[in-house]
């Protein structure tokens, strides 16, 4: 699924050496392929042999998704069947390590009840001092959520689709929270995404409130305190300069258009202002893909599974060959990475 192939594609790519039919029989562990035909499913599903072997207990039993944004059941089964192997991994390393975020822990007054777009406001300021932030701005959202046990997997998506949150059930009931991010999206993008996300899985909102907005206020004002901002700009203000926008934009880590509206949410700017503005953005070009505003943020790039990785091969606590299957990755690329050793140049 993760490669987007049915049973009868998988068997076109290695040949047609067995039928889909035997190939099903194999997913159902009602026989075993010769080891000829298992090196050919591996290759053709660029995996391991031992990773199709594996009979590890902290094999995942689903992926629900918040909602379906995808556009086909064959698209969605590949985005669940390329989550429920980076969670895998992820939780195997924790499991070696024994890493405290291998369980997810909600903070202190999550679910939290929302009820209108203030309480959503609220909400992102106590998450915020339960997770000792303070008004400081997060400068690396995805390494910083990891840290909270939140798994953050950074794939290609469509288009269309900013992130999703999901749930993966471990077998013994346990959830596993996900969000998963475009991986073509700039970093701007990205931490918003995030952080809206976020709000979709800290908060319990009300019937009569569309989650999406609150979600979105929450995120907002996860990534936007109100006081810092109105400590940067003023409590109200006639106009704001692009320059100005584009300047606060690097002390935030979000477009300058996500920050305008925000102003205009926190009534620091009218609804002229905010309309002269976003005439600005559209003549620019700001506001359709490629979404080219200037001074773009690095896109995100959560490194704590490689960190664990590389910590439990240099103290010894996994082989060298179950790290690098974990990594999905040669020993010999595994050693150059450990020792810093550039590859060879040919």
């Amino acid at each position: 699924m993760a490669a987007g192939l049915s049973l009868r594609g998988l068997a076109e790519r290695i040949g047609n050496q067995v039928s889909a039919q035997m190939i099903a029989r194999y997913e159902r562990n009602e026989t075993l392929p010769g080891s000829t035909l298992l090196i050919a499913l591996a290759d053709a599903l660029d995996v391991s042999e031992d990773y199709l072997l594996d009979e590890s207990d902290l094999r995942l039993e689903e992926v629900e998704f918040r909602r379906r944004r995808l556009t086909s059941r064959k698209e969605e089964a590949m985005v669940e069947a390329k989550v429920l192997d980076a969670v895998e991994r992820y939780l195997a390393i924790e499991e070696i390590l024994g890493a405290a975020s291998a369980n997810w822990t909600p903070p202190n007054g999550a679910p939290f009840r929302v009820g209108s777009l203030d309480d959503a406001e609220r909400a992102a300021d106590q998450l915020r001092m339960v997770w000792g932030l303070g008004l400081d701005a997060v400068p690396n959202l995805a390494e910083f959520l990891e840290e909270q046990g939140i798994k953050i997997i950074v794939s290609e998506l469509p288009e269309s689709v900013s992130g999703l949150m999901a749930r993966v059930r471990r077998r013994d009931g346990r959830s596993v929270p996900v969000i998963v991010v475009n991986e073509t999206h700039k970093g701007e993008r990205q931490r918003l995404t995030m952080a809206h996300e976020l709000g979709h899985l800290l908060l319990d909102i009300t019937s009569a409130l569309d989650e999406e907005k609150a979600s979105f206020r929450f995120g907002s004002a996860f990534l936007i305190p109100a006081e810092i901002l109105r400590a940067e700009v003023g409590g109200h203000r006639r106009a704001l300069a692009v320059g100005e926008l584009l300047e606060l934009k690097k002390l935030f880590g979000v477009s300058a258009q996500a920050i305008a509206y925000r102003c205009k949410e926190l009534d620091i700017i009218g609804p002229s202002a905010y309309g002269n503005l976003f005439q600005t953005f559209s003549r620019r070009g700001w506001r359709s893909p490629p979404y080219s505003e200037p001074k773009p943020i690095p896109a995100e790039e959560p490194r704590r599974f490689l960190r664990l990785c590389f910590r439990a091969a240099a103290e010894g606590l996994a082989s060298d060959a179950k790290i690098a299957e974990l990594l999905r990755i040669s020993v010999r690329q595994l050693d150059r990475e450990m020792t810093a050793t550039p590859a060879l140049q040919h």
